[in-house]
């Protein structure tokens, strides 16, 4: 997949073009019980060697409510 490339500006006027590399966001919620397996996962496929692979974060999420029925915590993913 080719990626972007941008021009940009120096102060002084002079022009760099840099090649950016194409990217894609994805955001899970998963169960606890399933998270190092959900990593390994990704890693697994996810992993080139190169740079560009992209990272992982992990946070907490406290709750989480389905609005159409109020659903919340597990019920509500």
């Amino acid at each position: 997949m080719a990626g972007k490339r941008v021009t940009r500006r120096y102060i002084a006027g002079h022009e760099y073009q840099a090649d950016l590399l194409p990217k894609i966001k994805i955001e899970l919620v998963v169960r606890e019980e399933i998270v190092e397996a959900t990593i390994a996962t990704i890693i697994e496929n996810a992993s080139t060697g190169k740079i560009g692979d992209g990272k992982i974060f992990i946070s907490k999420i406290d709750d989480a409510i389905r609005i159409r029925n109020k659903d919340r915590g597990v019920s509500a993913l």
